[in-house]
């Protein structure tokens, strides 16, 4: 059965490139209307412009989600004109990997202001419309970094760990509602900062891979779409590994 989210609108943050646009992508092919939010306005623009050309309903929106003030004003004047978002994808994320000895206290700020903080302010804003629509889906991109650890980032293990017990308790707050809350937990995908790296990098990564590949940001954006939709009405509180099996 095809996803079907037409009449549904979504906001997704981090959405100007990599796994956010996959995610816009596919949400957009089945038929949700997109609020693209992102600091990089280029990018963006860019995302933005190529699925308009592709018939999706589409809008950007260009915000630093390190300046929460900002940002809600920015998102509150979107939903006075478009009105209600009640499909949130918590995409946008940083790292600034280090070993904990060495690691300032600016590294670990950062990462926790960018990856951690948006999820408790953002999705306290758009829960109360999906509190009165009785219906609503929150997800939270995590990582399986966040579940088995990795050596050199403990600041961003910590906010990945963190997104599942924020799931799982909102999932009990809000499940009456109707409101589904859940996350995707990422494996090594395929992306620009992947391809940087050189070949017997990656054949260890891959060693470590039950399907011996890195994964593609439509395995993120399909699984995405998936917890999006009605045929997920039953799955809250949930952390869907998609990492090929270098967890389990």
């Amino acid at each position: 059965m095809k996803i079907d989210l037409t009449g549904r609108k979504a906001l997704i943050t981090g959405g100007a490139r990599g796994i956010g646009a996959a995610i816009a992508a596919d949400l957009a092919s089945c038929g949700a209307e997109l609020l693209l939010l992102d600091r990089e306005a280029e990018a963006l623009q860019a995302t933005v412009a190529e699925l308009s050309g592709g018939g999706a309903a589409v809008r950007a929106l260009v915000a630093d989600i390190t300046d929460p003030a900002a940002t809600l004003a920015a998102v509150q004047a979107e939903t006075a004109q478009s009105g209600p978002y009640l499909i949130l994808v918590h995409n946008a994320g940083i790292t600034r990997d280090n070993l904990l000895m060495r690691m300032t206290q600016e590294e670990w700020d950062l990462v926790m202001k960018v990856n951690l903080q948006p999820l408790f302010w953002l999705t306290k804003e758009l829960v109360r419309e999906m509190m009165r629509e009785r219906w609503g889906r929150i997800i939270a991109i995590s990582s399986v970094t966040g579940l088995m650890g990795n050596p050199g980032q403990t600041n961003y293990a910590a906010t990945k760990a963190a997104v599942t017990g924020f799931v799982k308790s909102l999932a009990r707050e809000v499940g009456s509602r109707g409101i589904t809350v859940n996350a995707v937990a990422p494996g090594f995908i395929r992306t620009p900062m992947t391809e940087k790296l050189q070949g017997e990098q990656i054949d260890r990564l891959k060693d470590a891979i039950a399907l011996r590949r890195l994964g593609e940001a439509q395995d993120i954006a399909h699984a995405v779409a998936f917890l999006a939709s009605e045929q997920a009405a039953y799955v809250t509180g949930h952390v869907l590994n998609v990492s090929g099996g270098l967890y389990m």
